[in-house]
This record gives C-alpha cells, sequence and structure tokens, in this order.
C-alpha cells in the first residue's frame, strides 16, 4: 500500500508551492483533492489522487516577485545579525537598476516575505536571489535541487611555487567537509590567482573550506551565476526583477 502523505507536503513535491503557501491556500478553501474542496489544515492524501487550485490561488501565485541583487560586501543575506543589515534593505525604488526591462512597478508590500533563496556570506558579494515565491525557493534551495551555482575566486597559495595539478584535481572531487563526501564540482584557473567554481550544492562557507583543505587563502568571492540567470551587469548594491523569460 502506498502511504498518504500530508497534503502540503504533496504539492511541494508537485512543484505547486511552497509548504507554507500550501497551508495558506487549504485554509482559505483554495485547493481541491479529486475535485472537492479540502479546508482541513493537516490532511492526508495518496500520491495518486489529483490535485488541483482555484484560480485566486494561481492569481496570487502570479503577483509574487523574485528579485536579483548583487550584494556588497558587509551585508547579511538572512536575517539581521550582530549589528549587520540584511541584504532586503537595499532593495527599494532609488535602488533598482535603471536598466531593468522587467515590467514590474516597485511597492513596498513586495518586500513582504521576501526571504533569500541561497546564502552568500556577508563577507562575499554578487548574485543574491530575494523572492516571495514558493516554487523559486525550493528549485534553488530544496533538498534535492541540483541547480549550478558559479564563482570567481581570488586565492592565495599558502607555500612555495604553484597549487599541484593534485590539489586542483581534489578540489573537483575528493574532499570530504564534516564527514561527508562534496558531490564532484568544476574548479579551473582564470589566471594566476583566481579559480572558477561551479557547485550543486551549498554548504555553510564550502569554498573557504575546500580551498582551506588544500592550503589556498580565499580573498575574494564573487557569485557570478545561479543557473540560468546571470549576474552580468548589475551594479553593486542595486537589483532588478527576474525577467519573464528568464529561468534558473
Amino acid at each position: 500500500m502506498t502511504e498518504p502523505l500530508r497534503l502540503s507536503k504533496r504539492m511541494s513535491e508537485l512543484g505547486l508551492c511552497s509548504r507554507r503557501e500550501a497551508d495558506e491556500w487549504i485554509a482559505r478553501g483554495w485547493v481541491r483533492v479529486d475535485g472537492k474542496v479540502v479546508s482541513e489544515l493537516g490532511s492526508k492524501v495518496l500520491p495518486t489522487q489529483r490535485i488541483s487550485i482555484e484560480r485566486q490561488a494561481s492569481a496570487e501565485q502570479s503577483k509574487r516577485v523574485t528579485i536579483l541583487i548583487n550584494k556588497p560586501m558587509g551585508y547579511v543575506s538572512g536575517q539581521a545579525e550582530d549589528g549587520y543589515k540584511p541584504a532586503v534593505v537595499l532593495v527599494n525604488a532609488a535602488s533598482r537598476w535603471q536598466e531593468d526591462k522587467a515590467p514590474e512597478q516597485f511597492h513596498p508590500k513586495q518586500l513582504r516575505s521576501l526571504v533569500p533563496a541561497g546564502r552568500l556570506d556577508i563577507d562575499s558579494v554578487g548574485l543574491l536571489v530575494l523572492t516571495q515565491d514558493g516554487r523559486v525557493a525550493k528549485q534553488l534551495i530544496g533538498e534535492d535541487s541540483s541547480i549550478e551555482k558559479e564563482y570567481l575566486v581570488r586565492v592565495k597559495y599558502g607555500k612555495p611555487g604553484k597549487l599541484p595539478d593534485a590539489d586542483l584535481k581534489l578540489l573537483n572531487h575528493g574532499l570530504s567537509l564534516d564527514g561527508k563526501k562534496l558531490l564532484p564540482a568544476k574548479v579551473s584557473w582564470q589566471n594566476d590567482d583566481q579559480l572558477r567554481f561551479i557547485l550543486r550544492e551549498g554548504k555553510k562557507r564550502q569554498i573557504r573550506r575546500m580551498c582551506e583543505a588544500v592550503g589556498l587563502k580565499v580573498v575574494g568571492l564573487k557569485r557570478v551565476r545561479i543557473g540560468g540567470v546571470k549576474l552580468g551587469n548589475l551594479p553593486v548594491g542595486q537589483w532588478r526583477y527576474l525577467g519573464p523569460d528568464e529561468q534558473f
């Protein structure tokens, strides 16, 4: 027998929305299972049952924005901590990139429930995604996410000479963090002191710790791409909307 699942979990698995959104929609009577409205939180369904959502839910979801920001150093990705401001404080009408072609008009209500989909350390810069859309968050930071993230990393080698090829191979595959093997990465030299990293996972301070493991010190780290979306010419401290034709 196939085990029943919580309706909100099943909706998230199907990519309809986040679990939080699902609970909200269920409570509002916007979710149907096999054509019948289900409005009780915690309801369970079988994987074979058909789930549909009312037009109101789709309309509300289409209003949710996803914002790309070029995070400067000294800002944290999420909640304010240790006196440092969160990157979301940079999102206002004045700091929107003038070359943003997206049709949306900025409104302060877009800041409500705007959360980072993936972190970027306080001393790292570059592309940070803030979203109100649970589907985007799941795509970028869900357990089964395999979206590539690309970084340019300036490094200093702590020993005489150059980093041995064997250690570069280790950066590509073979290192472990916290007792767990890392997924294969793509790491290559861009010039004498800069590496390009392409990762499919995002453990805390992963690149810095990988570099430390082979005797490299990171002196600068910039994220330039997440999946199919690039940082491009977006100026530091400015933001733009994810375009209707862009996909991670």
